[in-house]
């Protein structure tokens, strides 16, 4: 059993956004970890990222703002859904002014890597253990058993995954079912700035929506380059690594006969990176014992909302919330952990996934009705159960 005067051993799997997150909300709630991390350096791979009011009222919590700010570029529109052919404006929401209003914080933009560079200023540095890839767990009534690539073994009495998409925790605490094949596969590159058309450039998140596909993009790094993800059919693709690379002819070819604006910035890109959308359906349980999981490892979701980031550190609030609570009962606390998170992180998988169905409908009366009823919404206001959710006031079940 831990030593309840100096908390119990919390081991996190997983050095990402979601890991260090963890880290950054126990230390705050007092309580102490280790965070082992497979890569010989805290590194995020991928592009740019949406943080919406929901994930930047938990940082501002954390006293990381200043590191985020600086890094950040806030959005004055967002949402500017455009038609592929021509650019038509479909629907455009201004952000500036009405977010702050309606929850109290901005919207912002930034790259991956800068996210998790900030989220790392809040987590003691002698927490973390680099070049440590788990392997397996084995359970036990008072805590768990790691397992390391390296042949070391470390006891916890409670481990938390946030080992990502394929997480190792997971496989060994969940019956393993294999994803769905999607059928939809993503293109992703950075544009510089002085290479980018100055359109790209505005504070906007635009959408660019089309026939069994669809294109994004709005700048980061401080508006220092343009940060563009498309999607479109995989055929027989399946790598679902964020390394794996396409040609740019494979993505022009995607995008063939879409407005110039669109095909100038897939020329300015480079060499771009692609991945298979793959499906996995939300889980009932992702607690056993005193096992958990967090993030990407608990709920994987498609990316049209903008949520995957958002929703680990949620997930890293409420479950130092839970344990601080209960630290003499590990196992309650995850419980509860649980209870509150998994019908919100459901939910959110869900309209993520309905999302491809609406953004990709091909030419004629239903994509015409899609096209009205955008012009006449208001997903600020409409999605204010995602945004408004506040994970440090939440009621706990």
């Amino acid at each position: 059993m831990p030593d309840l005067a100096r908390g119990p051993r919390i081991a996190i799997i997983g050095g990402g956004i979601g890991g260090l997150a963890a880290g950054a909300f126990l230390h705050r709630a007092g309580l102490t970890a280790t965070i082992y991390e497979q890569a010989p350096a805290l590194t995020e791979v991928g592009a740019g990222l949406v943080v919406a009011p929901n994930a930047v009222r938990l940082l501002r919590r954390l006293d990381v703002m200043e590191q985020f700010l600086g890094r950040a570029l806030q959005l004055d529109w967002g949402w500017e859904f455009r038609r592929w052919a021509d650019g038509t404006v479909l629907s455009v929401e201004q952000l500036s002014g009405v977010c702050e209003e309606l929850y109290g914080e901005s919207t912002y933009v930034m790259h991956r890597a800068d996210l998790l560079d900030t989220v790392k200023t809040a987590v003691p540095g002698e927490w973390i253990r680099l070049g440590s890839r788990c392997t397996g767990v084995d359970a036990a009534p008072d805590g768990a058993l790691l397992h390391f690539a390296d042949g070391s073994r470390a006891e916890a009495d409670i481990v938390i995954g946030a080992d990502g998409v394929h997480s190792v925790i997971r496989s060994a605490m969940t019956e393993p079912t294999p994803p769905e094949y999607s059928g939809i596969c993503a293109f992703r590159t950075i544009v510089p700035a002085d290479v980018a058309p100055e359109f790209a450039l505005r504070p906007a998140q635009t959408l660019w929506l089309g026939p069994g596909r669809h294109f994004v993009h709005y700048p980061i790094a401080g508006g220092s380059a343009v940060n563009v993800v498309a999607f479109a059919p995989a055929g027989d693709y399946t790598d679902e690594s964020w390394s794996a690379t396409a040609t740019i002819e494979e993505f022009h070819s995607e995008f063939a006969g879409w407005d110039p604006r669109v095909t100038d910035l897939i020329t300015a890109g480079g060499v771009p990176g692609r991945w298979a959308l793959l499906d996995r359906a939300p889980l009932r349980q992702w607690t056993q014992g005193r096992i958990t999981l967090l993030g990407d490892a608990a709920h994987p979701m498609f990316p049209f909302f903008a949520q995957g980031a958002a929703q680990s550190i949620e997930d890293a609030a409420v479950l130092a919330r839970c344990l601080a609570a209960s630290v003499d009962d590990p196992e309650q606390a995850l419980k509860q952990y649980e209870a509150a998170r998994i019908h919100r992180t459901a939910r959110l998988q869900q309209v993520s996934h309905s999302r491809s169905d609406i953004n990709h409908l091909p030419d004629g009366p239903q994509q015409q009705a899609r096209d009205a009823t955008l012009a006449g919404s208001d997903p600020l206001v409409g999605n204010g159960w995602i945004y408004g959710y506040d994970a440090d006031s939440v009621v706990l079940p």
